[in-house]
């Protein structure tokens, strides 16, 4: 019997002229000894995606999935699952949560694994920002129900930049202030800050 010849399908974009796009079809090849293939399963695509794009070459969002010096990948937060492992700590089946492009598929190479998920090990990753490169398993993940995919994969990544403001601004005592004022109060991160800030004593947060 001939197996059918598997595929995967990028959505790349000029990084010059962001209006630009087109979806690139590839032939899979061989996975490499230590390497994961993931099937993207659900991502959010927001605002805060055009940002990677915006400042793509500025904080190299580019480097995460690169392409070529003038097309690129935008990064998306979402859930997948492995459908093919040649690595023994990170099996077929298992559902992760974590940082990908806006694909069919994407090829991964798990290091630092452990019961609740790995690091990104490939090259080209490593001396970019650690927290793009973590992939929670969904199954050892404390907050993970199925019914909440779609509201993780679009809160959850700049929920976490709310809880470091929190805590930044608590470690420092507010600097003396007792009124937090959110200027951009329709962005999901105020969202988070705000309703991390609502739980601080003695703290009124306008916006």
């Amino acid at each position: 019997q001939v197996r059918a010849m598997q595929t995967t399908t990028n959505l790349v974009v000029r990084k010059d002229n962001l209006g630009t796009a087109e979806l690139r079809t590839t032939v899979d090849s061989p996975l490499k000894v230590g390497d994961v293939r993931v099937r993207i399963e659900r991502f959010a695509l927001t605002a805060n995606n055009i940002t990677y794009a915006a400042f793509g070459d500025a904080m190299n969002y580019w480097g995460f999935f690169p392409v070529d010096q003038q097309w690129g990948r935008v990064p998306v937060w979402g859930f997948g699952s492995v459908i093919d492992s040649q690595h023994p700590g990170v099996t077929v089946g298992r559902k992760v949560f974590g940082y990908w492009p806006i694909a069919n598929k994407v090829v991964l190479s798990p290091s630092r694994v452990s019961e609740t998920g790995f690091v990104d090990g490939a090259p080209h990753r490593t001396n970019l920002h650690p927290v793009y490169n973590e992939y929670a398993f969904s199954n050892k993940d404390p907050l993970y129900t199925p019914e909440s995919e779609d509201i993780q994969a679009l809160l959850r990544p700049l929920f976490f930049t709310s809880w470091l403001i929190d805590d930044f601004l608590a470690s420092k005592e507010f600097f003396g202030a007792r009124v937090m004022l959110l200027s951009s109060a329709s962005s999901k991160t105020a969202y988070g800050t705000a309703f991390q800030l609502a739980q601080r004593a003695g703290i009124e947060v306008v916006g």
